[in-house]
């Protein structure tokens, strides 16, 4: 099972028990439990799935604050040629480590899945045969 959550406008997807590293969340503190509202989908990984619309209801995702971490160095050179310009600087970006625990979802947003789709072939069905007739 999985989802699409979107964390600090960024999207991830995420497994139970998986680390990843998200933008910099400043008012968690380590071993803290964050847990995240804005699923985008839910899957079981057999190709069944609820999408939201934007996002899914009465699903949410709980992570535990691992660490918080910082990237790779990455250089900024600026050179003017001809005028002895050159500036060198460096920035490391700040992340969350942070450990999925649970994927959450209510049994009435995997329902709503299979009602929609059931009223889809409904529908598909309907416009065929007014379509032969």
């Amino acid at each position: 099972m999985y989802a699409i959550v979107d964390i600090s406008d960024k999207q991830f997807k995420v497994r139970s028990g998986e680390t990843l590293y998200v933008p910099h969340q400043p008012e968690a503190e380590v071993d803290e439990t964050l847990t995240f509202e804005r699923v985008l989908l839910v899957s079981d990984g057999d190709g069944e799935g609820t999408m939201g619309t934007p996002t899914v209801e009465d699903a949410s995702v709980d992570a535990r604050v691992v660490d918080h971490v910082k990237g790779d160095k990455v250089i900024v050179f600026k050179k003017k040629r001809r005028k002895r310009h050159r500036v060198k600087k460096g920035h490391r970006q700040q992340y969350t480590q942070i450990q999925v625990e649970d994927l959450a979802t209510s049994n009435g947003a995997a329902n709503h899945t299979e009602d929609a789709s059931t009223e889809q072939a409904e529908r598909a069905e309907t416009e065929k045969d007014d379509a032969g007739a």
